[in-house]
């Protein structure tokens, strides 16, 4: 049960700094603001990808 908050939570982080990364761009605010949301995007996407093939391998058990 905890697996699934956790995971749940990861996606939605990714999702709001990609949300937060897109409003930036289209607003025309900082490309550097905008550069800082997406490697944050990509390290939060890396950490929801791990936990996410963690809960399934540890599923299979």
């Amino acid at each position: 049960m905890f697996a699934n908050w956790l995971t749940i939570l990861a996606v939605a982080a990714v999702t709001v700094v990609l949300v937060l990364g897109l409003a930036n761009m289209l607003k025309g605010g900082s490309p550097n603001k905008s550069q800082m949301f997406m490697r944050w995007r990509v390290g939060l996407q890396f950490i929801a990808i791990v936990l996410i093939m963690g809960v399934l391998y540890f599923r299979g058990h």
